[in-house]
């Protein structure tokens, strides 16, 4: 059938209709691409769209998603990738209108057979083999159509077929035993290893595989002389080359390689006589193998060596193959396919010779089956990594298996060493754990053959940010994703996208002007004593200024004044006024928030509210101007001050009195005590609500009957009925759900409307 196919294939005057299912994946959108260069009418479909399936629908894909009936029963033969199993429903569509149907690797053995075929074989390395190899004749003078399984940018497609060229180079399959049906003129083996073994019994079989490639191979065999299962299978063979490190004995040797930040040279020498000196345009000793492979192949075909080192000079990779995604002075980030254990070891190793201060690894294990086979492997592998996050498995199309997740691979790696490693099991908040945990200096490596790289993608979205803001604004404390639980005094909350710690009034107006400039949200906490953050935290700017000149307290003793910054609390505040005989701070003792938050909702106690003793407030107004008011120029209302939900305040005057050390003591225990005996100390954010006319909320809440009601570990306080505590580890979602579950049994016993006087902010899902 294939032989027939090659023939209706090359038949330019009939062109034939051909379906593809899976059209979206890597090996599909290739075939679709040749298919259509070759002048045939290409329709396929997919569950999802992409930016490969937009290019080829303008060159001519009819693409529907997820079923076209109607371009299935026209087609004269369907192919399908490996994920279309036989009771898919397209499938059985094709099956009973009668359409022909076979597997996308016996489809691109037909075309393969239309030219003399080059197939890159392997377990690890095929990619960037085949691409090298392409480029390298390409560029040599030698033209060639290409099949490789990703996106080269130096090629310009995964796929391309030249009607003028003598050669077709393909990167061969062999995880389902189709590398058996090509026929190639050359063939490279480039290792072989006990991997697939969901299809295969034993190394035996894959061997098997292999065998059967060689034998069906017309010309010539090159192969991996530093792998022993390549080489127990090519070397005997008539006219085998060989390649492998200087000592090895093989025909094509790589000496004098030398390692540098991101490239890497080398000396070949070609059957004893030195070629000359090359240079790769990407790292890694293991990509230094792969181009000798390129080089022998090349040689081979007569082409100059001189081209083929300027050619090898020029080779940018393969998407997803020791990619940088990002790269700043501060940090990088690099994705790679990389999803078994001996790809893992060669990846781990090019990181390192970049030199980074830390190499942290987010790794998405790929397939269950091979997540419990290999995972004492992986282990081992993966202590080449200073820091080391694990996500759930990508299933690809297995069916998950008990027992086995990414904790597999988490346990695997302290069995194996100290470094450490944490489970991340969502791959969509992946991101936050481990872009909270970067320092200054990290190369961070996205692995696996699944969608790891989308959280990489995020991840630099974000640094890119973070690193503008203090390139024009200057360095001050900056990082990404903090947890809010942490800036809270409920211990709830997800995290903040940007956490911003300036420490100058300068600094904060700078940080304010940039993100709002960005078209980010930004939000200026405390403390956060009256907070409640969402568990999908914050989108955009969250400014926290407590340090530096937001620390700062100053007295007037004569005046009876002291000015403090926007992060000082109000219990230093209460501190600083006893040390100076002022009275009139004591009630700030018992508040657990700052200046910046206490004026900005005119916080209280003990009957005394912020604006009773403020002077005159510094703030940023909406036009970035900095402008100081007076009281009386400050319209403030209880629990409210409108004109510090537009602003942001930096600074603030109080005004005391006078008054003895006992007097200042007494009010200070009177203030003390009245906290223990009426609020708890649990972790809270304070009053939830505010009180209704008539009741308090505390004593509504406690007539009712609801102290001690509880949602997960969110829990109404037995002291306090107008206090939600966390008991441990509660959410923001424990946390509202309870809030709700109080309101409505106040409007359903009493009639009385409740309204929340904690601040609630945030997202309900992941935004960013």
């Amino acid at each position: 059938m294939i032989a027939e196919l090659t023939q209706r294939l090359l038949d330019r005057e009939h062109p034939m209709r051909i379906h593809l299912l899976g059209v979206a994946g890597s090996g599909m959108s290739g075939l679709a691409l040749l298919l259509l260069e070759m002048g045939h009418a290409v329709s396929g479909e997919d569950r999802v769209t992409s930016g490969e399936t937009e290019r080829l629908r303008g060159l001519g894909l009819r693409f529907s998603s997820p079923h076209s009936a109607e371009d299935l029963s026209a087609a004269e033969l369907v192919v399908y990738s490996s994920a279309f199993r036989a009771d898919h429903p397209a499938r059985v569509a094709a099956g009973d209108a009668g359409v022909p149907a076979m597997r996308r690797a016996e489809c691109l053995a037909a075309v393969l057979h239309a030219k003399a075929g080059v197939i890159v074989s392997g377990t690890h390395g095929k990619t960037t083999t085949s691409a090298m190899c392409a480029h390298v004749l390409n560029k040599g003078g030698e033209p060639v159509s290409h099949y490789v399984g990703a996106e080269i940018p130096v090629l310009g497609a995964n796929a391309h077929w030249d009607e003028d060229s003598e050669f077709l180079i393909a990167e061969g399959d062999e995880s389902d035993g189709t590398l058996a049906l090509y026929q190639p003129a050359h063939a490279i083996v480039l290792n072989i290893e006990a991997e697939h073994l969901d299809f295969y019994k034993n190394l035996d079989e894959i061997k098997e595989v292999f065998t059967t490639l060689l034998e069906q191979t017309s010309r010539s065999v090159i192969y991996c002389a530093e792998d022993a299962t390549a080489s127990e299978l090519c070397a005997a063979r008539p006219g085998a080359v060989s390649y492998g490190w200087d000592g090895s004995g093989a025909d094509f040797v790589a000496t004098d390689v030398t390692e540098g930040r991101g490239s890497t040279s080398f000396t070949v020498v070609g059957n004893g006589t030195p070629l000359g000196r090359a240079e790769l345009g990407i790292p890694g000793r293991h990509n230094v193998l792969n181009a000798l492979a390129a080089v022998a192949l090349a040689h081979g075909l007569g082409v100059d060596f001189n081209l083929v080192a300027r050619s090898l000079a020029s080779f940018a990779g393969a998407r997803r193959r020791f990619e940088t995604s990002y790269k700043s002075p501060r940090f990088r980030i690099v994705d790679d396919y990389g999803h078994h254990p001996t790809e893992i070891a060669a990846t781990l190793q090019t990181a390192r010779s970049l030199k980074p201060d830390r190499l942290v690894v987010l790794f998405q294990p790929h397939r269950y089956s091979r997540t419990q086979r290999l995972a004492e492997e992986f282990g081992a592998a993966l202590q080449a990594a200073d820091l080391v996050f694990v996500t759930d498995v990508y299933p690809a199309s297995e069916a998950p298996i008990d027992g086995v997740s990414g904790e597999t691979i988490v346990d695997a790696v302290k069995r194996h060493g100290d470094t450490e490693c944490r489970s991340v099991p969502d791959l969509a908040t992946a991101h936050h754990v481990v872009g909270n945990a970067l320092r200054e200096g990290d190369l961070v490596l996205t692995l696996g053959a699944g969608n790891v790289h989308e959280a990489g993608g995020r991840l630099g979205r974000d640094l890119r940010v973070l690193d503008q803001l203090l390139w024009e604004a200057g360095e001050m404390p900056a990082r990404l994703y903090e947890p809010m639980r942490r800036h809270t005094t409920m211990l709830v909350g997800g995290p903040a996208q940007f956490w911003i710690e300036p420490t100058s009034i300068a600094s904060f107006a700078k940080a304010v002007g940039f993100f709002k400039d960005f078209g980010f949200p930004v939000r200026v906490v405390g403390r956060g004593s009256n907070l409640l953050v969402r568990d999908g935290g914050i989108r955009g700017a969250v400014i926290h200024p407590s340090k530096g000149e937001f620390g700062d307290v100053r007295v007037d003793a004569e005046t009876g004044e002291i000015t403090a910054g926007a992060g000082v609390r109000f219990k230093k505040l209460a501190s600083a006024a006893q040390a100076a005989g002022l009275g009139g701070f004591e009630w700030m003792e018992g508040v657990p928030g700052n200046v910046g938050g206490g004026l900005r909702m005119n916080a209280g106690a003990m009957g005394v509210e912020t604006f009773d003793q403020v002077v005159s407030v510094t703030f940023l107004d909406e036009d970035g101007e900095i402008r100081t008011r007076t009281r009386d120029e400050i319209e403030a209302h209880y629990r409210n001050v409108p004109e510090l939900r537009r602003n942001y305040a930096l600074e603030a005057t109080f005004r005391g009195k006078a008054a003895s050390p006992e007097a200042i003591a007494n009010e200070l225990a009177r203030s003390k005590a009245h906290r223990r005996e009426t609020q708890p100390i649990a972790a809270s954010a304070g009053c939830i609500f505010k009180n209704p006319e008539g009741i308090g909320a505390g004593k509504l809440i406690d007539e009712l009957g609801l102290k001690g009601r509880a949602v997960g570990k969110a829990e109404v306080s037995a002291e306090h009925g107008n206090f939600i505590v966390n008991r441990g580890q509660a959410s923001a979602g424990e946390v509202l759900q309870l809030i709700a579950d109080l309101k409505a049994e106040a409007k359903s016993s009493r009639d009385i409307e409740l309204h929340t006087e904690v601040q609630i902010i945030g997202e309900d899902g992941v935004s960013f």
